[in-house]
């Protein structure tokens, strides 16, 4: 069985505390509250998302990842919505594991709001991507647009049609769809 970490104490925060508090690289910051548009969006990609990996993994929405390391300061992200494969969480891991993962995702979504800070959202991105995360899914509200980020620095950005979601076969974003009526 493999060994599960242990959660310092500074990074376990209450479940009940809304809006949710991260932990970038040690500093607190409150998430955005989120606003119908957010959340309209939200409900869309999470449906995207689990129509293609249902069966594969595990889908959530402000789902608390755990990213420890012995390099620098622990980090504790609340991604808008998650996809973590069966093979990267098992469902017979121990249930604190699975309820409180030490991994990346494997597909974080974060949907940019207004008052988002840049900076954070893009150090966040680089956690995510530092500590295993397959893909992150960056939505644009504002322009209308889904940016995706990878590994090597890879990145790509559609303001309309199908965006097809690299190392992950078969999972697609409607960009025109995910906006409609918006």
């Amino acid at each position: 069985m493999q060994t599960v970490r242990r959660i310092p104490r500074s990074l376990d925060f209450p479940d009940t505390e809304k809006p949710y508090v991260e932990s970038i690289r040690g500093r607190l910051e409150r998430k955005v509250s989120p606003k119908t548009r957010h959340s309209i969006l939200q409900g869309r990609l999470w449906g995207v998302l689990n129509s293609w990996g249902a069966s594969r993994g595990s889908i959530g929405t402000e789902w608390r990842f755990y990213l420890l390391t012995d390099r620098a300061k622990p980090s504790s992200l609340v991604p808008d919505v998650a996809y973590v494969s069966h093979e990267r969480l098992p469902r017979d891991f121990p249930e604190d594991a699975r309820e409180r993962p030490r991994i990346a995702p494997d597909i974080a979504v974060e949907i940019v709001s207004p008052r988002d800070c840049l900076r954070s959202l893009e150090e966040k991105v680089a956690i995510y991507l530092s500590h295993g995360c397959g893909a992150v899914v960056i939505v644009w509200p504002e322009r209308h647009a889904v940016e995706l980020r990878y590994s090597e620095g890879r990145r790509g950005e559609a303001s309309s049609g199908l965006v097809s979601v690299d190392g992950f076969q078969g999972l697609t974003i409607d960009v025109d769809s995910l906006f409609t009526d918006l």
